[in-house]
């Protein structure tokens, strides 16, 4: 198991959701976050004050994913996620000891998979196609 974690341009959110869930990925936690990297900064006027905006907007994505289903997140990621622009964001893997579900006490693999996985996949797929 991994914990795949995503920093990706707001307003790529929506392809890489769908992306995602055509993936058969539909676990998924979303933080609005603010952050530093190869991007330049920004300069811009608020009520007539100059003012550098060093940080930029951004969408973290985090899921925890069965090994099979890794590369396939990675790669759901990676088409829908990309500009080819500096700040596209990054993708960072990490492994995962143990998933425990709190309702059903499910350990590991078992506690991954959604309820409602495969309704969610053919949705996605159907409003894809």
């Amino acid at each position: 198991m991994k914990l795949i974690t995503t920093i990706v341009r707001p307003d790529r959110l929506a392809e890489v959701k769908a992306a995602l869930f055509r993936a058969g990925i539909t676990g998924i936690t979303l933080s609005r976050v603010s952050g530093h990297g190869g991007e330049h900064e920004r300069h811009e006027q608020y009520r007539g004050t100059a003012l550098v905006m060093e940080f930029h907007e951004k969408v973290k994505i985090d899921m925890v994913c069965s090994e099979p289903f890794v590369e396939p997140c990675v790669q759901a990621i990676l088409s829908s996620a990309r500009t080819g622009e500096v700040g596209d964001g990054k993708i960072f893997i990490q492994p995962i000891e143990r998933v425990i579900r709190i309702r059903t006490g499910e350990v590991d693999n078992a506690a991954l998979t959604a309820v409602n996985a495969d309704a969610v996949q053919r949705a996605a797929i159907n409003a894809a196609g």
